[in-house]
């Protein structure tokens, strides 16, 4: 098993179909850490006030971060929009889990990052939320119909992992648009506050890239496209594509019942 000093994981999503929480829990078994950080959106109560879809899987993913926590490991939690009731918590310990809204992170190299979800960029989320809940349902449609997506390429033997939202994204001016500014946003706030960089979650739109001499980090997600940052024992970030090679081998089963909400 690799180690690792610091894991960054950012919307999970736990409670929704679409959560790939089985993919979490390999990635988790194949990674120790001294530091894990979970940059919001961890569960998603949003989706849970609708409908609930929490399988054993979510069950293990919160168990195995409990356990690492009381082994010693630092587990922190910053709520995101999704999660945002966690926010009355901040400052309170949950079986050795830390809830704080943001977090000042020191890398072995002595870099500085800003840890904060990022829904605080999003003038969607921040002042049009009904705009931003409709959005979601959106989002979430599309990786279900990915689910279909991938099966058919498996059948058809197309090797490689497709992603219809990360397609949606690239090709859409305005996605385009929406993540530039989201980057721009959340690098200004790094220089405010003169730190090295930041380090975020939110547009499920996994990254490591320098912005105007700053360092802009996204987590991703582990709704589509199944991505962590991981930083090295010696201060360098890398990003982990985990779930790519395992999503286009879902079975029809998977897909269905993906499908069928």
């Amino acid at each position: 098993m690799p180690r690792v000093r610091s894991i960054f994981l950012s919307d999970i999503h736990l409670g929704t179909r679409a959560c790939q929480a089985e993919r979490l829990v390999e990635f988790l078994r194949e990674h120790a850490a001294e530091h894990i950080f979970l940059i919001g959106d961890i569960v998603d109560f949003w989706a849970m006030s609708r409908s609930i879809c929490w399988k054993p899987s979510h069950n293990t993913v919160v168990q195995k971060l409990l356990r690492r926590a009381r082994r010693g490991e630092r587990v922190v939690l910053i709520p995101g929009n999704h999660d945002e009731a966690l926010r009355d918590y901040c400052g309170v310990v949950f079986g050795d889990i830390e809830v704080a809204s943001e977090l000042v992170h020191e890398t072995a190299d002595g870099k500085r990052f800003l840890l904060i979800h990022g829904d605080q960029f999003d003038q969607v989320t921040r002042h049009h939320r009904w705009v931003a809940m409709l959005g979601d349902r959106a989002y979430d449609l599309l990786v279900r119909l990915n689910c279909w997506f991938s099966w058919g390429r498996r059948k058809l033997g197309i090797s490689g992992y497709w992603s219809l939202a990360g397609y949606a994204k690239r090709k859409v001016k305005t996605a385009l648009n929406f993540i530039f500014d989201f980057e721009e946003s959340a690098v200004h706030q790094a220089r405010e506050r003169g730190l090295d960089g930041v380090i975020c979650g939110h547009i499920h739109w996994a990254t490591i890239r320098e912005i105007d001499g700053l360092h802009y980090v996204n987590c991703g997600d582990w709704v589509d496209s199944c991505t962590a940052i991981v930083e090295h024992f010696d201060g360098r970030l890398e990003l982990i594509h985990w779930g790519a090679p395992q999503a286009a081998g879902r079975d029809a089963a998977a897909a269905l019942e993906t499908a069928e909400v």
